[in-house]
């Protein structure tokens, strides 16, 4: 079983980047490019393939999984902007994993780059070698893969993604070192934004998220996993964990972590505590709109 495999074997792997087998991630790519006009358009089926190929074939820890084991994840790529071989995209990243004992899958990653910038030709072979940087579009999707595995990980051992995240930590400092137009260092720079690729992995490795990153597990095994057996526990967990958002929105009101984690539990959480007591109803939604009050529509249907 899923569950009981990954939460076994996290406590023994170490992580590396492996080229073949028992590969860990199933990830759908759309490329959408109907904003521009008069291209070629097989070339976005072709960097389509490519993509899912380097994804899905690689494997990027030592782990094994199953075929029904392997983590379902989408990118979802909006071509902005073509000049010769060059790419101006946005991208959304999603990621899930399934809830023990039910046939429900929770989302993990809801994750917007809006700088996904990268020069390819058609037919360029999409490589990545690790501690070496070849090229922005191969880095960007070795740092995609490992943020999955990672945030999965979280969501099945404590810290158990840690690993992961270092991972993307190199590739973030081989990044900022590499030589690449200015539109291509957008994502991996400290000053850049606050909502980054490098603001996603300062704040995992952050010594202050690690309250967080407990709440994660906790989320999600002690949470969501029970609820199957006792809803009512289950719901219960989660309830006394989500303080320590509220916590760590006060502490650093930009923090891009805790937002990331909204953008993909919002509508849950509402479904969780629609059914809650009125304790709960009334904690829930006040910290809610506390710390994500653009929101409130959402959370609103909590005490319908």
């Amino acid at each position: 079983m899923i569950y009981d495999l990954r939460y076994i074997v996290l406590g023994l792997c170490s992580m590396w980047f492996v080229s073949a087998g028992a590969q860990e991630l199933n990830c759908t790519v759309t490329i959408n490019s109907d904003q521009i006009e008069g291209s070629n358009k097989q070339v976005y089926e072709t960097l389509k393939q490519g993509i899912e190929e380097y994804m899905n074939q690689n494997r990027w820890t030592n782990m094994t999984f199953a075929e029904t084991e392997k983590i379902e994840c989408s990118m979802l790529i909006v071509v902005k902007q073509v000049l010769d071989n060059s790419y101006s995209c946005e991208m959304t990243l999603q990621s899930r994993r399934p809830v023990y004992g039910t046939t429900y899958t929770t989302p993990l990653l809801n994750f917007k780059d809006n700088a996904f910038n990268f020069t390819y030709q058609e037919f360029d072979r999409i490589e990545w070698q690790q501690n070496q940087f070849t090229t922005n579009l191969t880095a960007m999707l070795a740092y995609y893969s490992y943020l999955i595995i990672g945030h999965d990980m979280d969501s099945y051992q404590r810290l158990g993604g840690t690993p992961c995240f270092r991972m993307c930590e190199e590739i973030v400092n081989a990044c900022q070192s590499a030589s690449m137009e200015g539109s291509e260092q957008k994502g991996w720079l400290a000053f850049d934004s606050n909502r980054n690729r490098y603001a996603m992995i300062n704040n995992l490795q952050d010594e202050a998220f690690k309250k967080y990153r407990n709440f994660y597990y906790e989320y999600h095994r002690l949470g969501l996993d029970e609820m199957s057996g006792n809803v009512t526990n289950g719901r219960a967990r989660i309830a006394e964990g989500l303080p320590v958002l509220k916590e760590a929105y006060r502490a650093r009101p930009a923090t891009y972590v805790i937002n990331t984690f909204l953008d993909a539990k919002a509508d849950e959480l509402v479904d969780i505590f629609h059914k809650g007591t009125d304790k709960e109803k009334k904690e829930v939604y006040d910290l809610l709109i506390d710390i994500d009050p653009t929101r409130q529509n959402t959370y609103d249907r909590i005490n319908e």
